[in-house]
């Protein structure tokens, strides 16, 4: 492939332990991928979301992890990402939580457990408000709340610095979308860099890793759709969608939350993850060692303990995991 050809979408279907599946939800065509021989009626669903500027592979470590605990273990590329449709609208909020809720339905089930990275996890947050019927209970890697984030980015000057520099630049025409692709992606390899541990931002995985973003990121309409969560989190609020949305977020979900940071993320400080207990009472913080903004790729066997481990004593049942009732797709 020369440097100037834009990689063919379906190129993000890597082998593995897993099944590439095309499934129809909210109106548009979802890529996911879903561990081996989980697909059992007994097995309740865990869906796997990732943040900005990634696709699926971000979760090949949990994927087959929590799916040898008995879990339908589904991981997606979200609206706009990977081999995922890329539909000129639908960045909202609103929309993206209707997605999942779709997806949940359309996979046969009644109910989901969801964990999110980063946007993936305010995704996570915004369904659990908008469908709780439909959410068990989700799981945030490096993702507080929505509306902690926004207080601590106005009140926080730390956080402030940290945070708003990258998401105001991103706000402007063109430009962000040449800066995420031009020289074969380099800009997501840095933001990478920049928000990951020292340590591992020197493997070979790191490497890894990074080329497979770049990538991902250079499949034509990706950087837009990856942009236009951010341009929508932005301008939503001065409109009256964006205001009702917020408000709508600040009601207290009575579900198990799980927060994961890693304890080396500077992009994303502790104190903000200290913020809006009120709106999830039923929360369990959990910092992660040896790790920065990507805990679930840094610290993948200590993250899938924290999660599998989580789960076993929510439900209380020897590791069994809970009963879910499907439906037909």
């Amino acid at each position: 492939m020369s440097s100037n050809s834009f990689p063919d979408p379906s190129s993000v279907r890597f082998d593995g332990p897993w099944t590439h599946r095309d499934v129809h939800a909210n109106g548009i065509r979802f890529h996911v991928v879903e561990a081996d021989g989980t697909d059992r009626a007994e097995a309740p669903l865990v869906l796997l979301l990732h943040g900005f500027a990634d696709f699926w592979w971000s979760w090949r470590h949990q994927l087959t992890a929590i799916a040898g605990h008995g879990y339908r273990t589904v991981a997606v590329d979200l609206r706009g990402y990977g081999d995922t449709d890329k539909p000129p609208r639908g960045y909202d909020g609103w929309t993206l939580a209707g997605d999942i809720a779709g997806l949940i339905r359309a996979l046969g089930h009644t109910e989901a457990t969801l964990v999110g990275h980063a946007e993936g996890g305010l995704v996570c947050w915004a369904t659990a408000v908008l469908h709780p019927r439909l959410v068990r209970s989700i799981a945030l890697v490096s993702s507080p709340h929505p509306a902690a984030l926004k207080s601590a980015v106005l009140r926080d000057p730390a956080q402030r610095a940290t945070w708003l520099p990258d998401f105001l630049r991103y706000q402007l025409p063109r430009y962000p979308e040449n800066l995420l692709t031009r020289r074969g992606g380099a800009e997501v390899e840095r933001l990478l860099h920049d928000r990951v541990g020292e340590s591992w931002s020197r493997t070979a995985e790191f490497v890894e890793t990074a080329s497979r973003m770049r990538h991902a990121i250079r499949i034509p309409g990706a950087a837009h759709s990856a942009l236009e969560y951010q341009r929508w989190a932005f301008r939503s609020q001065w409109r009256p969608d964006g205001k009702r949305f917020m408000a709508t977020m600040r009601t207290p979900i009575d579900i198990p939350v799980l927060m994961l940071r890693g304890e080396r993320d500077s992009y994303l400080l502790d104190a903000t993850f200290q913020r809006g207990k009120s709106l999830s009472p039923h929360r369990t913080l959990v910092s992660i060692p040896r790790a920065g903004h990507y805990a679930h790729q840094e610290n993948p066997s200590k993250v899938n303990e924290v999660l599998t481990t989580h789960w076993r004593e929510q439900n209380g049942v020897n590791g069994s995991p809970p009963h879910d009732d499907l439906v037909s797709p």
